[in-house]
């Protein structure tokens, strides 16, 4: 470590503080993939070697949804479970969680101040350094149950250091490809990169590309597969689940993905720690997540959701059908970042008569409206907005049969969220 990082270190006291000087140090925007760095700081303190049984999940969608579902499964029967994701809406301690509680800041701190010391003259991507310094909180604080989602792709993430006991590949789809390739094969070895030998690998795609399943086959990974090893079956207003002769019939519809939850299921199925049915219907009755098909507002309508990519906005437009004859016009507000495919995201949802607000992302990411205008057939309405709050006055003060739709990017629920009044979240 320089002198200068030394002093710099020395003066962070706050949670901000540590946070400010680790982007300072190496954005939060470059990406840098593989084990090597993340790993000799690791080993100096054991930080891979996570207490209690590990899940790691991976997926290019429903990751964050899985998790939940999982976590929440797990805390109904009185198991202790943390749980690290990625990214935050609106605080950093979002990204973790023992016993459903966000971890305070001076956990995040004294955390941030081991990874610190241990890494000396190592550099350390914003990424790594967090995701240690949750691992050692994890460590110190002991939970029964472990869930880790993977940050990008599997195989090169950091997350990919620790001994899961069990890994979900959730979907496999295009996103990210300019480190993950640039199509389903090449980016499921990358992701199935999270299967261990002799150990469960629980894959949701009901389309799994052959790459995932040669990687367990060549390592010795015990795939199980949906709709060949296990399956949920849509009932009129509840769905069923079945997996190696264990049947729950009468699952309430869950506020997030049914595939996911499935998947969850599946996984807790595997690790011998499912609940009885009774106690799953209760868990899935409730089950939401932040920015994830969030309702924000009834008066106005206002929907959010971090939907980003082309499976997860095909996702999200298949739900807006079924919630469009309830409101006389639907708007959707997007705002995306310019790495992403964003001509054939936002094709999801043309030729629907959608009145389209374009908002530009700042940030050297963030695609402008322009950009998102320039996506669209010349058919479709739109109006272009240079950020989020110009747009808010809109949303606020439409009647109440008109739904507003926030998608696009995780910065752009968050604008949204951070603006809103929160008395009314």
């Amino acid at each position: 470590m320089t002198s200068t990082a030394l002093l710099q270190s020395q003066s962070c006291h706050s949670l901000a503080d540590w946070l400010c000087y680790i982007e300072q140090s190496h954005p939060i925007e470059k990406i840098e993939l593989g084990l090597g760095r993340v790993q000799t700081v690791a080993e100096r303190a054991a930080l891979a070697q996570l207490p209690g049984t590990v899940i790691l999940i991976a997926g290019t969608n429903g990751k964050g949804t899985t998790a939940r579902t999982l976590e929440q499964l797990l805390l109904a029967q009185g198991l202790s479970v943390g749980v690290y994701s990625s990214p935050h809406l609106l605080r950093f301690n979002e990204r973790l969680r023992i016993d459903g509680v966000d971890v305070a800041d001076e956990l995040w701190v004294e955390g941030l101040k081991q990874v610190e010391a241990l890494r000396a003259d190592i550099a350390l991507t914003y990424f790594e350094f967090t995701t240690l310094a949750a691992f050692a909180i994890l460590k110190n604080q002991a939970p029964q149950i472990c869930l880790i989602e993977v940050g990008l792709g599997g195989r090169l993430d950091a997350t990919n250091i620790v001994d899961p006991a069990l890994s979900i590949i959730t979907t496999v789809d295009l996103d990210h490809q300019d480190w993950l390739g640039n199509d389903r094969e090449t980016i499921g070895r990358e992701k199935a990169g999270v299967f261990r030998a002799g150990r469960p690998a629980v894959v949701g795609d009901l389309q799994v590309p052959q790459s995932v399943r040669q990687v367990a086959a060549d390592i010795g990974a015990l795939l199980c597969c949906a709709g060949t090893d296990f399956q949920l079956e849509l009932q009129s207003q509840t769905f069923a689940w079945r997996y190696a002769g264990q049947h729950y019939q009468h699952l309430p519809l869950p506020g997030v993905p049914m595939q996911n939850v499935a998947t969850a299921l599946t996984a807790l199925a595997l690790l011998n720690l499912l609940p009885d049915e009774n106690v799953c219907a209760q868990v899935l009755a409730e089950l939401s997540l932040p920015g994830r098909m969030q309702w924000l507002s009834a008066k106005p309508a206002v929907l959010l959701d971090v939907a980003h990519n082309p499976q997860s906005a095909a996702y999200l437009a298949a739900q807006l059908v079924q919630l469009r004859p309830g409101y006389r016009k639907v708007q959707l507000v997007v705002g995306m970042l310019k790495d992403k495919d964003i001509r054939e995201a936002l094709s999801c949802f043309t030729g629907q008569d959608y009145h389209w607000h374009l908002v530009s992302l700042s940030g050297v990411r963030g695609a402008s409206s322009y950009l998102l205008q320039q996506a669209l057939p010349s058919t479709e309405q739109s109006c272009q907005y240079p950020q989020m709050s110009d747009v808010l006055a809109t949303i606020t003060s439409a009647p109440a049969d008109e739904l507003f739709v926030v998608f696009g990017s995780f910065v752009t629920v968050s604008s949204v969220l951070s603006l809103w009044p929160q008395e009314n979240v």
